[in-house]
């Protein structure tokens, strides 16, 4: 009996073995040649760079607290792996309508990572009321000259807003003399960052000791920034063919009313949503236009929206 026992045993654990094996060496293969998820998905520790910088200017990642706060953006930008897949599919349409402007202006390219981690690249609201890609508050888009009323937000024009943001940045830059200053400013408010730089007396943004969300501003540009620029090295696994590509449109010029946007779209072979996608500062179905302002509007060129009745 005991010998036949430990024939039953060892059967009993080759088969298991054997089961394993045919289980592990059967996951499917993704079709664009990636191994499958199954096999794929380990969450490893990450390796921090030994030198990171924004806009030319080092990051301290030999200091502690510097280190660690770093080491949390990469792990959690790492791997909140769907919202960081997005991030390089709407950065691949947007940035190129981003950095010509950046540069236009003399703003370093990683100013585009921030309004990356403003919005997502989404017209979106937050809850204190700021808007669009660059997350412009009422009054700072007035201040700088935007349209912003019932029937019209330019907050939610990317290159009007896009501009603004540069214009403001120009101005914190003045006043702070770094980029990485700066870039705080755009979260906590010029004012804001002085009088913390004043009470802490310090002049530069890692010896301050900050709110959460402007103490960790920084670190999630750059960690975007090395995400972005090196996604396989953090695990994210894509072809250009799955990237979201730009629109191409022509741009028409308006100055005059609209009473209803949906006949004005079909004029142009798109329907009503088509046409507010492109044009989303356009904030009602009509325009009322009596001061005869002269608007410019981008109509998607034929063939990659088609009306069906």
């Amino acid at each position: 009996m005991h010998y036949l026992k430990n024939i039953f045993l060892t059967i009993g654990t080759i088969s298991f073995i054997g089961f394993l094996v045919l289980a592990f060496s059967s996951q499917p293969v993704l079709e664009n040649g990636f191994d499958s998820l199954e096999n794929d998905y380990n969450v490893y520790a990450l390796e921090i760079p030994k030198f990171l910088d924004f806009s030319g200017e080092e990051l301290p990642v030999y200091t502690p607290d510097i280190r660690e706060r770093m080491d949390r953006e990469l792990l959690v930008n790492t791997y909140w792996q769907s919202n960081g897949l997005l991030m390089f599919k709407r950065s691949h349409r947007y940035f190129p309508v981003i950095e010509p402007i950046l540069k236009s202006y003399g703003i370093p390219d990683d100013f585009k990572y921030l309004a990356l981690i403003e919005s997502g690249l989404q017209n979106v609201t937050s809850s204190a009321g700021a808007k669009g890609f660059w997350q412009i508050m009422e009054a700072t888009g007035k201040e700088y000259g935007l349209e912003i009323n019932s029937n019209v937000d330019e907050r939610y024009h990317l290159e009007l807003s896009t501009h603004v943001a540069c214009k403001y940045l120009l101005k914190a830059k003045e006043k702070f003399g770094t980029w990485t200053l700066a870039a705080a400013a755009y979260n906590a408010g010029i004012r804001g960052i002085s009088n913390q730089l004043e009470r802490q007396q310090v002049s530069n943004y890692y010896d301050l000791l900050l709110g959460e969300e402007t103490g960790r501003y920084i670190f999630r540009i750059v960690a975007l920034k090395e995400i972005i620029n090196h996604p396989h090295k953090y695990g994210f696994n894509f072809t250009t063919s799955d990237l979201y590509t730009p629109i191409p449109t022509s741009k028409i010029q308006l100055d005059t009313a609209v009473t209803d946007f949906v006949q004005f779209a079909n004029k142009f072979g798109l329907n009503y949503k088509q046409l507010k996608l492109h044009n989303p500062w356009l904030r009602e179905a009509f325009l009322n236009n009596k001061s005869r302002k002269l608007y410019t509007l981008d109509i998607p060129e034929k063939g990659y929206y088609s009306v069906k009745n």
